[in-house]
């Protein structure tokens, strides 16, 4: 088990898989609560049951699972949806993160969990890494990645931490607006810092 968990996050485009990714190439295992959530809302999850019976067989694809963006499409146009979505999924998500963080091998674990800071889970990581990127870059970014429309992408990022608040309660922070190659270089130096922390924790 890693005992040192550093909790990635930040604005939604900011370019947190960039990160997570140039992280698993040092050899660094990494729990995503993205991929968590799908795990817990999967063909024949009683989760999955629950969100069908609320919102319609229609929310499901052909092949029996979620569609994720019909139903991002309705719980940030409905406040009530929202709630009892997030009440439904949140303790399973939690706890497959637990879970998975308990599993893993490598000296240190990266956690990474777009709201983090929203749903206050630093409890659950020794530090908080915070990718940013300034917002109209954001949009841009998951329009042309998404092929969403503005006004879904907009109330997601009002539904996160405003930029200034979120990086407040980082203890670390990349800045991710230049290319691919900076980002790597500045991974390997937060690298090397979390492999010191984790072996001075790993001492007392």
């Amino acid at each position: 088990m890693s005992q040192y968990v550093v909790g990635l996050t930040g604005g939604i485009g900011s370019g947190k898989t960039a990160v997570s990714d140039s992280f698993t190439a040092l050899g660094i295992d990494v729990v995503d609560a993205d991929v968590c959530a799908r795990q817990v809302v999967e063909p024949g999850n009683d989760a999955l049951a629950q969100i069908a019976s609320r919102f319609g067989e229609e929310i499901l694809l052909a092949d029996g699972h979620l569609n994720r963006a019909a139903l991002r499409q309705r719980v940030f146009q409905n406040t009530a949806d929202k709630e009892w979505l997030n009440a439904l999924l949140h303790p399973l998500i939690r706890a497959q993160m637990i879970t998975q963080i308990a599993a893993a091998t490598s000296p240190y674990c990266i956690l990474v969990a777009p709201l983090l800071l929203e749903n206050n889970m630093q409890s659950m990581v020794n530090r908080v890494l915070v990718v940013d990127v300034a917002p109209e870059q954001q949009l841009a970014r998951v329009v042309a990645r998404d092929n969403s429309d503005e006004a879904t992408i907009k109330a997601i990022m009002r539904a996160q931490l405003d930029r200034e608040e979120r990086l407040a309660k980082a203890d670390d922070v990349i800045v991710n607006d230049a290319s691919l190659n900076a980002l790597k270089i500045k991974v390997q130096q937060l690298h090397n810092q979390y492999l010191r922390l984790a072996a001075n924790l790993s001492k007392t």
